[in-house]
């Protein structure tokens, strides 16, 4: 015959082990979040191919609309550009008519939470300098893209340099 105190400790233990199983099978039973990497790492080179487009167009608010409100610029050169109003200086000084810009992507990364990703890649510019000769230069490129809170991709960091040397300091006269 089993006591009072025994049963009621029976039953606690009971309810705790179902209760136990109850969190278990739910947790199981709980799906990671789609893998979305494939399709955004799709949509970010297709976005990406668009703005080297806008840029090869001299679209300036173009260009610009691809950055997020705060995102940084650091041109080389130049200090670092944040916010659209010194991004979109920066870029009103490299698009005209006399200049051709575009780049590539070669490599897209999304992180596995699908809200952040980078990108790699190789840019050409070409321009007229104040004499009328034609400058040409070609290096590599990396962007940092963030998903915004209504779903879009946004730059929110870009840096670019010249795989060109530098050019030997003019000797004083």
């Amino acid at each position: 015959m089993t006591s009072c105190c025994e049963s009621r400790q029976a039953s606690k233990l009971a309810f705790w082990g179902c209760l136990a199983l109850l969190g278990l099978a739910s947790a199981c039973g709980q799906q990671a979040p789609p893998d979305t990497r494939a399709a955004d790492e799709s949509a970010l080179r297709a976005l990406d191919a668009q703005w080297s487009k806008a840029a090869a167009a001299n679209d300036l608010e173009g260009t610009v609309s691809y950055y997020s409100d705060d995102a940084s610029l650091l041109a080389p050169n130049a200090p670092i550009a944040t916010g659209k109003q010194a991004i979109r200086a920066v870029w009103a000084s490299l698009l005209g008519p006399d200049v051709s810009v575009s780049w590539q992507v070669s490599k897209v990364e999304v992180s596995r939470s699908g809200d952040m990703a980078y990108v790699m890649g190789v840019y050409g510019l070409t321009m007229k300098d104040p004499q009328g000769k034609l400058e040409t230069d070609h290096g590599k490129l990396l962007e940092v893209w963030k998903k915004q809170a209504d779903g879009n991709w946004k730059t929110v960091a870009d840096i670019f340099n010249s795989d060109l040397p530098l050019a030997p300091p003019e000797k004083k006269k």
